[in-house]
């Protein structure tokens, strides 16, 4: 059974001290935080075990990253793939080895290349289905075909937030990527914890600063709302969608201090700024992405738990069926921030306590598409992951010569979801919620620790 908190009077009286309200933010999905245990929104009970990590920065390309032509390059020399009608096509951009642990990339990331000694690739994925939408949800959500709470919302139910003026799950996406808005949905969970939207740029959150001389009115219009609320609740007092308006009005509020801070980059050093390749005349996606990964440490420094960076989701993305020449702009808008990142929770001490997982929803196949382009391919794909615990410089799992089954060590998308809760402290069979009849959980009835992936 879910262990769900019930807001009792006491706490709808606290609410009265509510001071101030966002225009058009109060109506934007998922601008709701939530509370530590006992003080008025549903959360688990706790951690089940020490934890390795308290947050994770998910990466996620979407469109389907070819793994041959990057984290599992394949050479071969050529003839089919033993259908007897498909020409092989080996990794196009050519590859090196990290100096210190050997691993090899793709020339496409010279950047991650050079911080491999703090990755663990995993090479042996399966998806969950081959198209888009479905292995998206598979990869966010654990099904591929129902709509489940992601697994964003699912960290922020199970550990709630240490930071109560900012969401605990934030999503910055400048475009949707397949599956839309359900990547962050918290669907049967509480809404208090679905993901909050931010789109890259000088003005990430639409209507967060008040108007000027509005204090006033803004008070009136609140101690109004938040009395027929208290009314309303009164008699309602097992209505989590109203708890969770309700919370949403103070986190509003808590968001007008705290979140512009956070998004404000203009106190960061210019040796940052460079390492991010965000400097003065950096622009285009390549500047935005920068942007991204800048401000999820940024995110990740102020206590938010699960900070989910959409790269692309408009066209070009990384379906690459006509030509695979489009994953060079691709990669190269991504390389440097990326590699910033780690390096930039390493040198501030909070790689051992982040989580920062890279992943897309499938590979691509080891055969030619089009001109130069690749199909779809959910036997195996690469995904990788830094921090938290995981083994720096170790690959996990053998694709045959071509890339197209993996050999050894296979890893389905319920383990890698078992395996980052278990680095967060979270038991993946124990984080269950309720819900028409039977318990829920992130990883189904399925899912295995994959214990040669953790130091």
């Amino acid at each position: 059974m879910s262990t769900r908190q019930i807001p009792n009077h006491a706490a709808l009286n606290r609410r009265a001290s509510i001071r101030s309200m966002v225009g058009g933010s109060l109506l934007m999905p998922g601008l709701i935080s939530q509370l530590l245990a006992g003080d008025g929104d549903p959360i688990a009970t706790g951690i089940h075990h020490a934890p390795r990590a308290k947050s994770v920065i998910f990466i996620y390309a979407t469109g389907g990253v070819s793994h041959i032509d990057t984290f599992d390059p394949k050479s071969p020399t050529g003839g089919r793939d033993g259908t007897g009608s498909d020409r092989l096509m080996g990794n196009l951009f050519g590859s090196q080895r990290n100096p210190r642990c050997g691993t090899e990339v793709s020339n496409l990331f010279p950047h991650l290349r050079e911080v491999m000694d703090e990755v663990c690739v995993v090479r042996s994925m399966k998806a969950s289905h081959f198209d888009h939408s479905e292995a998206t949800l598979g990869m966010h959500t654990g099904s591929p075909t129902f709509a489940r709470p992601s697994m964003g919302s699912w960290v922020s139910y199970g550990l709630g937030t240490v930071n109560q003026n900012l969401p605990g799950f934030i999503v910055i996406a400048p475009h949707l990527p397949y599956a839309g808005t359900q990547v962050y949905a918290s669907d049967f969970l509480p809404a208090s914890h679905q993901g909050t939207r931010v789109l890259p740029g000088d003005h990430p959150i639409a209507n967060l600063t008040p108007p000027r001389n509005s204090a006033s009115l803004q008070e009136l219009e609140l101690k109004l709302v938040d009395s027929l609320n208290r009314k309303h609740a009164v008699e309602r007092p097992h209505d989590d969608a109203l708890a969770a308006r309700i919370r949403s009005f103070e986190t509003a509020f808590q968001m007008q201090q705290a979140a512009p801070e956070a998004f404000d980059l203009s106190g960061e050093p210019e040796d940052v700024r460079r390492l991010y390749g965000l400097d003065r005349k950096t622009k285009g996606p390549a500047a935005d992405f920068a942007w991204q990964c800048l401000v999820a440490r940024r995110l990740a420094e102020r206590g938010v738990r699960f900070i989910e960076l959409i790269d692309t989701g408009s066209r070009p993305n990384w379906d690459s069926h006509g030509e695979m020449k489009e994953h060079a702009d691709l990669a190269y808008n991504v390389d440097q921030p990326t590699a910033a990142l780690i390096t930039d929770l390493k040198r501030r001490g909070m790689l051992d306590e982040t989580i920062v997982l890279w992943a897309t929803e499938f590979g691509r196949t080891p055969t030619r598409e089009g001109k130069n382009g690749r199909g779809h391919h959910r036997d195996c794909f690469s995904i990788w992951l830094a921090g938290g615990g995981f083994r720096g410089g170790h690959v996990h799992g053998v694709t045959d010569e071509i890339g197209k089954y993996t050999v050894e060590n296979e890893v389905e998308v319920h383990d890698l979801h078992a395996t980052v809760l278990h680095q967060l402290g979270i038991d993946h069979t124990r984080l269950t919620f309720r819900h028409a009849g039977r318990d829920f959980r992130l990883t189904d009835v399925h899912g295995r620790i994959v214990s040669d992936l953790i130091s």
